[in-house]
């Protein structure tokens, strides 16, 4: 199944992101500190410049050699030294634990709540960064094991907060909208009073 995320302004960086679970495991895991645009190009910059997203490829390869590749410009990130490295070490686990695919992170999971668990395992991937990557499995992917939407938290729901609810350029405009009233509202994504 190819999933339905749209998101980068990019069909071909887009339908990366819907048919490999390497890049949108890796996309997620850039999305912090800078546009979800930038974030989730990642994956198709670096194939791009690699030939492939094989964990365990990169894995393999020398860290400072990996992350000189993200620092090419464009950069991949805003911190594509840190960024790099987190890659790499997401890669890592991913090839040693999950026989080189992202997708058996999820596949045959009985539970939202052992998917969350296994996400937030990963180096990079905290509380709310494995609550939305949950969201967008279930509502982008196909992925839904029970239990997913409570898993995700906040995420789960139908309000557009998210990168997890955009599949077109409309709802897209309505995550942007509902992030500035946010804003405005001094909230965060989930909907908590920002502190100073």
């Amino acid at each position: 199944m190819t999933g339905t995320l749209y998101i980068t302004g990019d069909a071909a960086a887009d339908n990366l992101l819907n048919t490999d679970a390497n890049a949108l495991l890796l996309g997620m895991l850039l999305d912090q500190q800078i546009p979800m645009e930038w974030a989730f190009a990642g994956p198709s910059t670096l194939k791009e410049r690699l030939g492939h997203l094989d964990p365990g490829k990169i894995a393999a390869m020398p860290e400072d050699d990996f992350v000189s590749i993200c620092c090419e410009k464009p950069a991949i990130h805003r911190f594509p030294g840190s960024m790099g490295k987190r890659i790499h070490q997401v890669c890592a686990v991913v090839a040693d634990q999950y026989d080189g695919d992202a997708a058996n992170l999820w596949t045959g999971v009985d539970s939202g709540k052992e998917l969350f668990r296994r996400l937030k395992a990963l180096p990079g991937y905290g509380d709310e960064k494995s609550k939305i990557f949950v969201a967008i499995l279930g509502k982008t992917q196909g992925v839904a094991p029970e239990g997913w939407r409570n898993a995700a938290g906040k995420f789960g729901d139908d309000v557009p907060r998210s990168v997890a609810d955009i599949t077109d350029e409309a709802s897209l405009g309505r995550v942007r909208d509902w992030k500035k009233a946010q804003k405005a509202a001094k909230k965060d994504k989930q909907d908590r009073p920002l502190t100073d």
